[in-house]
């Protein structure tokens, strides 16, 4: 069958079962929306109001569905808008397809109108990107950017194709997609005998999960695994969600805004079994302090994060969900009293608190999961209010908390959320926002209404960067250098003038009614909540300072 590059991309999107895309027109993509026109009954495409947002909702999509993410932009500053977002999925490990227009080949490398080398540019910030210079070459491309977006360990694939790429003409003959398998092979096999060791000689084990546990889906088989070793668990910011957060063994997040007995627990442990995480600095503190009584074991898909920032005393290079059904056939039900009752002590004697007489983004937060049940979508955007979104809000499901997590995006919430409830119409999806996050992108306000979306974006509005101004407060004098934002800015009117619903919450007694309202609204709603400017994120630890030498706000 004779067909066009661009009706190829489609007859390949509808190979890969995509029913959405995000993304934004131009000039170097005209044929290939000329095409989505024309299937606009098969392929959902969701206008957003910038390709950042496109980028943002892709990665909310894939991150909620556990599908791929597609996005599509024009050339040169429709590709560079999609950077951000693309680094974003990048260091969370989120599968993505970014396809971009450029000019055509023979215009390529000579400063053509709205070009940019935007293979060269997101080389570091994709697991592999392609510009297609051949039509021929097209349709496998586009096959096997999705099959690496997804295999092993997730991440954003871009295809660049040059708009006379879209123009002309070959065969295209429809090909079933190569299956993504699990890796069901683990490199060592007598690592797995060396771990079951371990488990079983340990008198003070702890789990640290990341956010492969998630990706994975291998949830159940850590639940599993903890319950058999009893050994409590700590999860990373990425990692929340892949063990219930109100399961006995779960002791908060661990790391700089970790719980007290997390921290304590990792410290204090002989055994820190980690799963699927990266070991990042905002995890680990003072490197050569952290677990320092313990062995370290670490379980992970990708061999280049073992020993890259911490060395291990053991590891297994192996699919999460893989290594630890293997583990649990081999493991017997163990008992540590002891060590569980010196952990659960910790928890009560350290659990978070809070100031409970005023208006607090922590009580809102609280607030939110008694009204929602634990069971809504929460996206954040970044600063304060998403570690008290992950602290107070207990995610006992995966792929619930969507939140940039190693790149830190601001304004990646509302893409996210918008993503997140396009790919689950049926679920309530919150964004968790500062008013300084917001801001960056709340241009996305008009697609959410466009598209009727029901999510809700609520706004910790403290007036300033709060954790900028927490740094400032606590290291640098309080020197409060351009955090302060003072301008006095009406959410209500703001919401009502792109056509969403607006609330203000002032007062405690104002936040459960305002959220049963804004969910019974069944469309896009603001609700702005006045916090205090100086409220902070505990516990805290410094940065540089090992992970047991913890702030904890008195």
């Amino acid at each position: 069958m004779l067909l066009t590059g661009a009706q190829i991309l489609v007859e390949c999107l509808k190979e890969q079962k995509v029913d959405t895309i995000f993304g934004y027109p131009g000039g170097a993509v005209l044929n290939i929306y000329d095409e989505l026109y024309k299937n606009s009954e098969h392929i959902n495409h969701v206008l957003t109001s910038h390709e950042q947002g496109a980028s943002h909702a892709a990665d909310g999509y894939a991150r909620s569905t556990g599908k791929v993410g597609v996005v599509v932009a024009t050339s040169g500053p429709g590709a560079t808008n999609l950077v951000t977002g693309i680094a974003t999925a990048y260091m969370d490990s989120v599968p993505m397809v970014a396809i971009t227009g450029n000019v055509p080949v023979a215009l390529l490398g000579k400063d053509s109108f709205q070009e940019v080398d935007i293979a060269g540019i997101t080389m570091p910030i994709t697991k592999h990107n392609y510009i297609v210079k051949d039509i021929d070459d097209l349709a496998d491309t586009i096959r096997e950017a999705f099959y690496l977006a997804q295999e092993g360990r997730p991440g954003p694939v871009l295809i660049d194709i040059p708009k006379d790429i879209t123009i002309n003409k070959t065969e295209y003959v429809k090909k079933v997609p190569q299956k993504v398998e699990k890796r069901e092979e683990i490199k060592d096999s007598t690592s797995l005998d060396e771990a079951l060791a371990l488990i079983n000689e340990s008198k003070r084990p702890f789990i640290y999960a990341g956010g492969g546990v998630v990706t994975s889906n291998a949830s159940e088989e850590l639940i599993q695994f903890a319950q058999t070793i009893k050994a409590p668990v700590a999860c990373s910011l990425m990692g929340k969600g892949g063990f219930p957060g109100e399961h006995p063994l779960y002791t908060g997040m661990v790391g700089m805004h970790g719980s007290k007995a997390s921290n304590i627990g990792v410290t204090k442990s002989d055994l820190l079994i980690v799963i699927g995480a990266r070991f990042g600095d905002r995890v680990i503190g003072k490197a050569d302090s952290f677990a320092k009584n313990a062995k370290i074991l670490h379980i992970d898909i990708d061999p280049a994060e073992v020993n890259k920032n911490i060395m291990t005393y053991r590891h297994i290079i192996g699919d999460v969900q893989v290594v630890l059904k293997k583990l649990n056939s081999q493991l017997e039900e163990m008992k540590r009293k002891e060590w569980i009752e010196e952990i659960e002590t910790l928890k009560i004697k350290h659990a978070l608190k809070y100031n409970d007489d005023i208006l607090s983004a922590q009580y809102v937060i609280e607030k939110l999961y008694d009204v929602t049940k634990g069971e809504a979508i929460i996206t954040t955007e970044v600063g304060q209010h998403q570690m008290w979104a992950a602290q107070y809000y207990k995610y006992n499901k995966p792929k619930t908390f969507l939140s940039s997590g190693g790149l830190g995006t601001m304004g990646y919430g509302l893409g996210a959320c918008i993503g997140a409830q396009v790919g689950n119409p049926d679920k309530i999806v919150v964004n968790i926002a500062g008013d300084g996050s917001f801001r960056m992108n709340l241009n996305e306000i008009i697609t959410a209404v466009r598209y009727k979306l029901p999510l809700i974006v609520l706004i910790m509005n403290n007036h300033v960067l709060g954790m900028v101004r927490q740094w400032q407060t606590l290291f640098y004098g309080e020197r409060y250098s351009y955090t302060t934002l003072d301008q006095d800015i009406d959410y209500v009117k703001l919401a009502e003038s792109f056509g969403a619903v607006g609330f203000n919450v002032t007062k405690k007694e104002e936040v459960e009614e305002t959220l049963k309202k804004a969910i019974e609204e069944r469309r896009p709603v603001i609700i702005n909540c006045e916090i205090d400017k100086d409220d902070k994120v505990w516990p805290m630890v410094a940065p540089g300072a090992a992970i047991d030498n913890i702030m904890l706000g008195d």
